[in-house]
């Protein structure tokens, strides 16, 4: 067997186990198994990369793989599980930053010798690469809270990033056209960073879980791009199925809040509207203290858990998983449903709860439950807003009418854990807070649940204290 051959063939097997990879990320009993297959698609990658002839040293290689290594220890040992979506953005913009820095040394050494088709995809690598690394960057920032969650807008700004967009694709066209034109290549780099940051500073943190997915998509794009650069297959494969993944999963999330990719883009959605604050005048949201709401747990047979963003906050995940338990040994039926956009990013309430313990049976999409909600007793929302809005479902003036929203507000009890009356992402009042069938509990979601943890055991007879045997 010829080297080029060998090469070929561990290259095909890591393109299938990032097939098979994705595949089974799309439930969460295998999703686990699908990441170990990703690991080791990614591990033959590298092995086969490393044996390709055209390598002149290994030296700064092996240097890269050490720093690489320890970093990406110390981010898997010490992020939080609440910082995942910060992570996941820096995540592309490393990512981004690699397909960019490749493309620029690329053209560096070979840029006029380089046939238009190369030229193509190195342009669009670097381009889409750039403006990526800055986008993450800012959503990092915004996420992270180090920059303001609102958008953050200006006069002319919708007007300004299709001048910039089109000013690149010229400067691109050029370098196809001239090879030599080095000046215009690197102002297309210029450009597309600067551009990077104007296109997220206007996008609030509302709509951050569809900015995330569009930038795993960017970076995705740029890898294949630079695969068709540099004529290497897996890249290829491995850049267009992150594309295409992220590309579908943005298109998703819009679905999951009614928005069009365009209005996100260009929405500045996250804004308070004017008179948005009217929806509670003259009315009053009913409270509770910890005690009085362990009574009405303790009575209930069928719960319903909504997390929110708030759960994240306050890391309540581990104490949810208490209550749950806790419920169940009193004869409770207990189910998780999850909304597809709450939190920071796809599946952040997910990751959470699953590092609580809590079994993936127990995880209901919203379609999967949303019609149980009327019957049953309790649900409980814990730091979620926008998406147990019943503005969403009722009110045709509200910026979030039509979006899909969890039945919360239909159970016989609706219990609210939140902090205060402060309104979600989208700075709208929430009508569900001051609904007959609603309980305020304010607090810390943490320090609340483990009140009402304590409370319970106090209410629960001692025989309810033991699990029942299956």
């Amino acid at each position: 067997m010829s080297f080029p051959v060998a090469v070929g063939i561990i290259y095909l097997l890591s393109s299938l186990l990032f097939i098979f990879g994705l595949r089974a990320l799309a439930s969460p009993r295998t999703a686990r198994n699908g990441m170990h297959m990703a690991e080791l698609g990614m591990l033959l990658a590298i092995v086969g990369t490393l044996l390709d002839r055209e390598i002149i040293t290994l030296e700064w290689i092996l240097v890269g793989m050490v720093v690489g290594s320890l970093v990406g220890v110390a981010i898997a040992v010490w992020t939080p599980m609440t910082a995942m979506p910060q992570r996941t953005a820096i995540s592309h913009a490393c990512g981004a930053l690699a397909a960019a820095l490749v493309g620029i040394a690329h053209y560096y050494e070979h840029g006029p010798e380089l046939q238009s088709s190369q030229l193509i995809a190195l342009g669009f690598e670097v381009m889409f690469g750039s403006l990526t690394v800055t986008g993450s960057l800012m959503a990092f920032l915004k996420l992270q809270e180090w920059l303001p969650g609102r958008p953050i807008t200006y006069k002319g700004q919708n007007v300004i990033n299709v001048g910039l967009f089109a000013v690149m694709a010229g400067l691109t066209t050029w370098v196809v056209i001239v090879p030599t034109a080095a000046h215009a290549f690197y102002g297309m780099v210029g450009l597309a960073t600067l551009f990077g940051v104007s296109l997220v500073l206007p996008i609030g943190s509302a709509d951050m879980p569809v900015v995330i997915t569009l930038l795993n998509s960017y970076a995705g794009l740029a890898a294949c791009a630079t695969g068709f650069a540099l004529g290497n297959n897996i890249l290829i494969i491995a850049g267009a199925l992150d594309g295409a993944s992220g590309f579908i999963l943005s298109v998703i999330m819009c679905k999951a809040m009614n928005r069009s990719m365009m209005s996100v883009l260009f929405g500045a959605f996250g804004k308070a509207p004017e008179g948005s604050a009217a929806v509670g005048v003259g009315k009053v949201a009913r409270s509770a203290t910890p005690d009085t709401a362990a009574s009405i747990l303790e009575a209930a047979s069928s719960v319903i858990i909504v997390p929110g963003y708030g759960m994240a906050v306050s890391q309540a995940q581990h104490a949810v998983k208490k209550l749950a338990d806790l419920l169940e040994r009193n004869g409770a039926t207990v189910r998780y449903a999850v909304h597809p956009v709450a939190g920071r990013m796809p599946g952040h309430m997910n990751v959470l709860l699953a590092e609580a313990g809590v079994e993936y049976d127990r995880l209901f999409d919203m379609e999967a439950i949303n019609d149980d909600f009327a019957n049953t007793d309790v649900s409980i929302v814990i730091g979620a807003n926008d998406v147990v809005n019943p503005a969403a479902r009722n009110d045709k003036g509200s910026p979030i009418y039509g979006m899909p929203i969890l039945n919360a507000d239909k159970a016989r009890t609706c219990m609210v854990l939140k902090r205060s009356m402060s309104p979600g992402f989208a700075g709208i009042d929430n009508s569900l807070f001051y609904n007959d069938n609603t309980t305020m509990v304010f607090g810390d979601a943490t320090k609340t649940v483990e009140a009402l943890i304590a409370e319970l055991k106090e209410l629960m007879p001692a025989t309810a204290t033991v699990k029942k045997a299956a």
